[in-house]
This record gives structure tokens, C-alpha cells and sequence, in this order.
């Protein structure tokens, strides 16, 4: 199975301490590129999703977001630092005996370190998001599989077309070689000249091999045969594959340099077409 570069995918976890949502989208790349974006406190994880990415993909430019959103019914058990307390309310005390103003005892609460909660266990928080981001990658190489069957069939459809354009060729090529023999002898007619039968032959023979595209034809046909092999292994093949368009448009471009008849060009041009086709969507296999 072939799979493209280009998908999507979204995984929500849930859990006392909030809510995670985790996405993943994926463009083609000619290597792996990583970007994850995420909040501060997870910044930890960066190196773990990184090297889990590079397990699992082996070609794309792949970002990755977190967002996270803290329950806030689950915060822990309050505090408060008495020592601190009691210091800011004697020095309260000074300022109110100094300025005759009265002490608002939520200010003394609001004061940085006077009231403490106890921190969310991260750790706990880490190991539900990344197990989160196990089912997101699976749900990420779904999605890649599934739009890589829709590319594995049109690839196939064109190979397939390929081969009927070549057997077109093929049914074209008795009749365009018997057609030039008779319009050289036409032309060597009407010069009435006095032709070496052995040498017009040795001549015929060389315009016959010159203009002769049947190794061409051969090619073609093993090419579509190891298109087939390449999507049939599967896996990484997008490099393997866009070598092979290489191959079909050396092919397709030697077939329309010898064309001496319309039903050879116009076979030509639509290879050319199919060659294309296959070539800008190889582009998004990894």
C-alpha cells in the first residue's frame, strides 16, 4: 500500500485535569520536516513526539498542535503561608498607622506567595497526552493510507492507458512502414533515375531503422510493468516512482521524435498528458 504525504487528523483527550487536543496535518516534502507547537509547561515532550514522527513517517512536511485548556474545578487543595501572612499584615499595620487607611485583608491574600495551590501533576498529564498522540498517529497514517488508494488508482488507471496507446502504436506500425516504402518509390518514379536495387534496400533498411520505434514501445511496456512492481511493494516508493517518470518521458519524447505519421504523434502527445498526470500526483506519495 502506497500512502500520501498530504492528510489530516484531530484526537481529543480528556481527562480531571482538562482537555488536550491534538492535530496533525501533513504536506509533501522532499524529506521529513517536524514542527510542534505547543504550550510552555509541554515543551518537554517536543523530543519524544519527534522521535515517535520519525518512526512511524518517512517523507512530509508534518506539523503538529497541542492545545491544552485546564479544568479549573481541578486545582489543588489551597494554602496559605502563615510566616508570610503575618509579616505583610504588621507591615500593613505601620502603613495604616502612617496614613490612617484601613487594611483590606484581600489585598494580603492577593500578595505573590500568600496563597498556595498545589501544582497539577504533570507527569500524570504528560503520559494521557501522549498516549492521546498514539491514536492520533494512527488516525494520521489512516488518513495517509486512504488518499494514497486514491492516488494508487489513478496512477494505475494511467499505466493502463499507457499501455493502450502503445498497442496503438504497435497496430499503426505495418501499415506507416509499407506506406513510406511506397512514397519513397513514388519519389524515386517520378526522378526516373536509374536506382541500384541492393542500394535503394540498404537505404530503406537504414530509413527503417532510423525511424523505427518498436525498442521504444519495449521500454515503455517494462516501465509500466516496474510502475506496477514499485505501487505493488508499497511503502516508501515516492522517490522510486518519480524516477520512473523520468524514464516514461525519455520514452514518450524519443517516440514523438521519430513520428512520421499523425496517429504516432497524436500517441505521443497523450502519453505525454498521461505522463503528466502520474508525474504531479507521485509528487504527493511519501
Amino acid at each position: 500500500m502506497i500512502h500520501s504525504m498530504t492528510a489530516y487528523a484531530r484526537r481529543e483527550v480528556k481527562g480531571d485535569w482538562g482537555t488536550g487536543v491534538w492535530e496533525i496535518r501533513s504536506v509533501n516534502q522532499r524529506y521529513l520536516e517536524t514542527f510542534i507547537r505547543a504550550p510552555e509547561q509541554f515543551r518537554g515532550m517536543e523530543p519524544v513526539i519527534r522521535e515517535r514522527l520519525r518512526k512511524h513517517l518517512q517523507r512530509g512536511k508534518v506539523e503538529v498542535y497541542l492545545k491544552f485548556t485546564a479544568n479549573p474545578a481541578h486545582v489543588g487543595e489551597l494554602s496559605i503561608n502563615e510566616t508570610l501572612a503575618e509579616q505583610l499584615i504588621n507591615s500593613a499595620k505601620w502603613v495604616q498607622q502612617h496614613s490612617q487607611g484601613d487594611i483590606n485583608p484581600v489585598d494580603i491574600l492577593r500578595w505573590p506567595g500568600v496563597m498556595e495551590a498545589q501544582e497539577v501533576d504533570l507527569d500524570a498529564v504528560n503520559k494521557a497526552l501522549l498516549l492521546g498522540f498514539n491514536d492520533l498517529i494512527e488516525d494520521f497514517k489512516a488518513a495517509r493510507a486512504s488518499e494514497g488508494g486514491n492516488l494508487e488508482t489513478m496512477i494505475t488507471t494511467r499505466l493502463d492507458s499507457i499501455l493502450e496507446q502503445v498497442a496503438i502504436v504497435e497496430e499503426h506500425m505495418p501499415e506507416i512502414t509499407k506506406w513510406q516504402r511506397e512514397k519513397l518509390n513514388a519519389k524515386l518514379e517520378d526522378l526516373k533515375a536509374d536506382i541500384d536495387e541492393n542500394r535503394l534496400e540498404q537505404e530503406l533498411i537504414y530509413l527503417a531503422q532510423k525511424q523505427d520505434v518498436a525498442e521504444e514501445l519495449d521500454r515503455l511496456k517494462s516501465h509500466v510493468t516496474e510502475a506496477h512492481k514499485i505501487i505493488k511493494k508499497g511503502g516508501a516508493c515516492g522517490r522510486r516512482l518519480d524516477f520512473m517518470m523520468q524514464e516514461f518521458n525519455r520514452e514518450s519524447n524519443t517516440l514523438a521524435s521519430k513520428s512520421i505519421n499523425t496517429d504516432i504523434t497524436s500517441a505521443a502527445v497523450e502519453l505525454k498528458v498521461l505522463i503528466e498526470q502520474m508525474r504531479e500526483q507521485i509528487q504527493n506519495i511519501e
